[in-house]
């Protein structure tokens, strides 16, 4: 029997391959990501899916590589130039990455782009599914390249346990709404059971965009989509604490620490380490520095700016225009303010061991980190753990990078404002030595503490919470067995009553109300159950009793209108509640007014015992703030005039206490003594009844939100299959 495994699916797997003499190399990454999942995909028979780095040069090299792979549980998707060219190259770098670092005006909206971008998840959803994935198995997708495979996976199996990490920036919806694809791309996300982001604003940016863009609306850090619960969470990324902290201890990284502090003299020491990229804030971070200099002429000869800049890309266009300008602005510093015992900027543009880095982190007296917008950055991280043995030097970061949100003991700067670095590096170097360690004694508990294991355990947490969840939602859906045992009850009763909802459960909201009329499939079911001389429909609704008459007064349904203002229950003839105090509209219908001509699309629909402000054509970010700020307004009233708020979709209602589908059911079960009751609705008015007929009824949910009912099914379109079923 096979054992659960865990998928690792990544653009690029942790291993890096080269060729040297005609022989092939393999190369293990020191990734953090590779760092915190070793323990995941290298056991138990768990593999980690990607892109090896290499293109193979004959089907013998591939097949050998393939074979080489699989000995570190690794599966290889081998990619073409031309693919790599345009899935990677073009949408993933050329879309994506500029939509989500906030630079529109980068963006390529190449249609052939999109074409490979499909392909190419196709091709890693393909490589997984060759792997015989199981419901037992659990899948981890990686970022921004992989968008649309949880979704190509989920179409293969609906009870697969899919995760998905966005280690990028995602931006605000106004920004993702200019991707033509951006729908395609949203719903690929939501393929997943589990999507978390290293901050909080990008998890509500992507709620927004979910909401704005799909009209998924948002619950408790969640969206429905048809059948399952995607839920969004906020898991900022780790590192691999213990590494850096014992590097730094290293007599290796020691005796380089000494030769930096002699090559350059005790001069203060300001590093920053970055990955070639227009996000990273190094123009601004040059400009900030000879700032520095002009402003402050006591520090020249006094201080250093070690840049360590990684290649990148630097065969694009964008990419080597910025190379240029960092090269022109670092000979200008250099020129203009150094001298021959001092050069102001060290500059290198290449790759350093790690052992050269952490010397680098372990010497410099200040972390520069300038970055215009950073799903995470992990370099300050790293500078951090290389400090946990004297607990000095001063981190100033970017309030733009996601670490910032977690790490409050830093010096936060606006990358944009020049002077703002500016004052930000002349503070550091003048921190007193004791404020110094203060800071970074914090941020070192914090680090350690949510290590890159730790990030990885909390994930694989919560993906298992929510898997327990759906199974638990499952057994409350109306399906199967479950359905069948309702059915041979019904079949076996003489005497049935069935409480049926109207908008919502026997039609569909429309944005005018009017509009929700019942269909001819609608009529139809409704007529065969009701040709059972066993069955007895009941519709019960908010609706005015002036709707259910015009639309059901040729019918034998008992019909209750306005929450149980109005019935023609027992004898077809319509009856008010008598004696229904109407006061308390007066204030209500005020309040309601302001806030209609405060909001374009809102109207007031007035009943004969209840008051309800509709939003449904209303911009769904406005609509749910004047909603919010409705309610709040109106709960004063409740108390003083004995009455009840129900929040439906897209509108609120006020209602006398005394009247709810709960009390009015009741009083029909008592007199027509039923043996069987049925009862369906979707929203907050019909949970009085369920509440009402818990112990006796089937009550049904109408979408699966938290409620009394006892089953669910998935939404409105379901229920005429359902009554269908019911019918026989």
């Amino acid at each position: 029997m096979q054992t659960k495994r865990t998928i690792i699916i990544s653009n690029r797997l942790p291993i890096r391959i080269e060729k040297q003499d005609g022989k092939l190399l393999f190369i293990p990454s020191e990734g953090g990501l590779a760092t915190g999942l070793g323990s995941y995909y290298k056991k138990g028979g768990s593999i980690w899916v990607g892109w090896p780095g290499y293109i193979p040069e004959t089907p013998e090299e591939e097949q050998l590589i393939r074979e080489e792979l699989a000995r570190h549980n690794l599966i290889p998707v081998f990619l073409s130039a031309q693919e790599l060219e345009d899935y990677y190259e073009g949408f993933s770098n050329e879309i994506l990455w500029p939509i989500c670092h906030y630079r529109l005006s980068y963006a390529v909206f190449d249609k052939s782009y999109w074409a490979a971008y499909q392909q190419v998840n196709q091709k890693f959803c393909d490589a997984t599914l060759a792997q015989h994935i199981t419901e037992k198995d659990e899948i981890w997708v990686h970022d921004y390249q992989l968008m649309l495979l949880p979704q190509l996976l989920r179409q293969q199996n609906n009870y697969l346990t899919i995760g998905y990490f966005q280690h990028i920036p995602f931006p605000a919806d106004e920004i993702f709404r200019c991707i033509p694809w951006r729908n395609e791309l949203l719903k690929g996300l939501l393929g997943a059971d589990l999507i978390a982001f290293h901050t909080y604003h990008d998890a509500q940016h992507f709620l927004n965009s979910c909401l704005n863009l799909l009209h998924l609306s948002p619950k408790n850090n969640s969206v429905r989509c048809r059948d399952r619960r995607v839920h969004v969470e906020v898991f900022p990324m780790g590192i691999d604490f213990e590494k850096f902290e014992q590097l730094s201890k290293s007599a290796d990284v020691l005796s380089r620490v000494q030769a930096l502090q002699e090559q350059y003299q005790n001069r203060k020491i300001i590093l920053s380490i970055d990955r070639l990229d227009y996000s990273k804030g190094i123009l601004e971070r040059l400009a900030a520095y000879e700032n520095l200099l002009q402003t402050y002429p006591e520090l020249r000869n006094r201080v250093v700016l070690y840049m360590l800049v990684v290649p990148s890309r630097d065969n694009v266009a964008q990419y080597k225009l910025l190379r240029d300008e960092i090269d022109r602005m670092v000979g200008h510093i250099n020129a203009v303010y150094g001298s021959d015992e001092w050069i102001p900027i060290t500059y290198f543009y290449n790759s350093l061991s790690i052992e050269d880095l952490s010397a680098l982190y372990v010497a410099a007296d200040i972390c520069l980190v300038t970055s215009l917008r950073d799903g995470m950055n992990l370099v300050c991280k790293e500078y951090i753990a290389s400090k946990s043995q004297q607990q000095d030097g001063v981190l100033i970061l970017s309030e733009f990078a996601g670490a910032a949100k977690e790490l409050p003991e830093t010096i936060q700067i606006n990358p944009y404002s020049i002077d703002d670095i500016t004052e930000a590096i002349h503070l550091a170097l003048y921190m007193p030595r004791r404020e110094q360690q203060q800071r970074m004694k914090s941020n070192i508990t914090l680090v350690k503490k949510f290590n890159i294991s730790h990030w990885v355990k909390l994930f694989f947490n919560r993906l298992h919470e929510i898997k327990r969840e759906q199974k638990a939602h499952a057994s409350r859906k109306l399906q199967g067995s479950t359905l069948k045992k309702i059915t041979d009850k019904l079949a076996q009763s003489k005497r049935r009553l069935l409480f049926l909802d109207y908008d919502g459960t026997l039609v569909g909201f429309q944005k005018e109300a009017n509009a929700a009329r019942p269909t001819a499939a609608v009529l139809q079911v409704l007529a065969d159950l009701q040709s059972d001389t066993a069955n007895q429909i009941t519709i019960i609704s908010g609706r005015p009793h002036t709707d259910l008459r015009k639309w059901f007064g040729n019918t034998d349904y008992f019909l209750i209108g306005e929450h149980g203002a109005w019935s023609n229950f027992p004898d077809g003839q319509w009856r008010d509640k008598p004696d229904m105090p109407t006061a308390w509209k007066t204030p209500v219908r005020r309040i309601m007014s302001k806030f209609t001509d405060r909001t374009p699309g809102a109207n007031i629909e007035e009943k004969n015992y209840s008051l309800a402000w509709h939003y449904r054509k209303v911009h769904t970010g406005l609509g749910l703030m004047r909603a919010q700020e409705l309610a709040d307004a109106l709960r004063y009233l409740l108390p003083q005039y004995g009455l009840q708020l129900l929040l439906g979709d897209k509108v609120i209602e006020v209602k006398i206490n005394v009247l709810n589908k709960g009390k009015a059911a009741l009083e029909i079960v008592e007199q027509y003594k039923p043996d069987f009751i049925f009862a369906m609705g979707d929203d907050s008015t019909d949970e009085d009844m369920f509440f009402e007929l818990q112990d006796s009824a089937v009550t049904v949910k109408v979408g699966n939100k938290q409620t009394l009912a006892q089953y669910y099914i998935e939404n409105q379109e379901d229920v005429l299959t359902l009554l269908q079923q019911l019918r026989g």
